[in-house]
């Protein structure tokens, strides 16, 4: 059974800040879908070492530029901070996780306000009233 091909938007090396005491950069192969940005430990994606679902990120903030690196920081819903750095040639990376965010939450929202609507109409006991602005 083939499992159902992932659209990549985007794809390459970022640096990943340690969260250990030293809190050194370490190279890591990362792939951003529609749906997560998935962060593997070496080039030849062979281990998945951790994945972030679109989901569950709050907010990527925090960008400076340096005459080499891009710093970002991802914000997760349980706030949790993850530093990435990548160089210049690649700084992209910031910008293209916002946009995937921003498309993921509005796909979200245009789900949420058809389920809404569906769940609506199969009430019909329940009246619906125009609110008027004052």
């Amino acid at each position: 059974m083939k499992l159902p091909a992932v659209e990549i938007i985007k794809e390459g090396e970022l640096e990943k800040r340690s969260d250990n005491l030293l809190q050194l950069w370490k190279k890591k192969t990362c792939v951003l879908t529609k749906d997560s940005l998935t962060i593997y430990a070496n080039t030849q994606r062979r281990s998945k070492s951790k994945e972030l679902k679109l989901q569950s990120i709050k907010t990527v903030d925090c960008v400076e530029h340096t005459g080499k690196f891009t710093y970002f920081t991802i914000v997760t819903k349980d706030n949790k901070e993850i530093d990435f750095r990548c160089s210049v040639e690649h700084n992209c990376w910031s910008a293209m996780i916002i946009m995937a965010l921003i498309d993921f939450q509005n796909q979200k929202a245009l789900q949420d306000f058809r389920t809404q609507q569906v769940n609506d109409s199969a009430s019909p006991g329940k009246e619906r009233r125009m609110v008027r602005a004052p």
